[in-house]
């Protein structure tokens, strides 16, 4: 006797199983409700919006850091200003986390810590060289401080940070994120200053405040020191306040490179 066969669930476009036994129309229900969850979940995080990334002054204001930083930059006229923040927006760095294990690494961490540094710096700049010495690097400021750790974003398509997954399959708890290792261990100021002038062009004191921002924790600091511009100092302060006070980091002599 031939083997009885048991008909195959078709669907019919119009929410009607075809052709299905009771046991497999609770099994494609059950399937189908699966895949909605797991839609939905994928959804949620296709919808990260970094609207949700805030800082706070320190009169208690909650300001958006994204709204800050597009702002802070357009304000500068610099040519080819928008073309960079569009590259800044497609290759990922208001996701992106600040560090590995250390401050603010978490994803949008790099655009808050961009922003604290930038808030710093006008701070500082203000309150030591005064208004009308100020607005003569107001621009440089902006330009400097929000674009100082623009390499930490990666480069040719890769990020510099990525998911620090444990043997067990889990990603860190401690330390979430770690360097990729498929990116050139490139110091990521230099690799900042060359992702800025694709677009905009930076003055001497500008490329050198972004490159010398770590200051005399850098490799370049026996060549520095003692020869600080004051937008050098203000951005190189501006960062350390912000990554070691503000945001509780440390980068343990490593010059921000975890």
């Amino acid at each position: 006797m031939p083997k009885k066969t048991v008909p195959t669930p078709k669907d019919t476009g119009t929410g009607t199983i075809v052709g299905a036994t009771p046991e497999e129309l609770k099994q494609f229900e059950a399937e189908e409700a699966g895949n909605g969850k797991k839609e939905t979940k994928e959804e949620k995080v296709e919808k990260w919006d970094p609207q949700t990334v805030t800082t706070t002054l320190s009169n208690g204001t909650t300001i958006k850091c994204v709204d800050v930083f597009r702002d802070a930059l357009l304000d500068t006229k610099r040519e080819g200003i928008k073309d960079l923040l569009q590259y800044i927006q497609e290759i990922g760095f208001l996701e992106a986390p600040c560090s590995g294990g250390n401050h603010l690494c978490k994803k949008g961490g790099l655009l808050e810590h961009s922003v604290n540094v930038f808030l710093n710096a006008e701070r500082i700049g203000l309150a030591l060289l005064g208004e009308k010495a100020y607005e003569e690097i107001r621009d440089s400021i902006a330009i400097a401080a929000l674009l100082h750790d623009l390499g930490k974003v990666g480069d040719y398509g890769k990020q510099m940070y990525v998911d620090n997954v444990l043997k067990s399959g889990k990603v860190s708890e401690a330390k979430p994120f770690k360097r990729n290792p498929d990116l050139s261990a490139v110091p990521h100021a230099i690799r900042s200053v060359k992702l800025a002038t694709l677009f905009v062009d930076l003055t001497e004191d500008e490329e050198w405040a972004i490159l010398c921002h770590d200051g005399l924790y850098d490799y370049m600091k026996y060549d520095l020191k003692g020869k600080e511009t004051p937008l050098q100092m203000i951005i190189h302060w501006a960062d350390m306040w912000a990554s070691h006070v503000q945001e509780g980091g440390s980068d343990d002599g490593k010059a921000g490179e975890e």
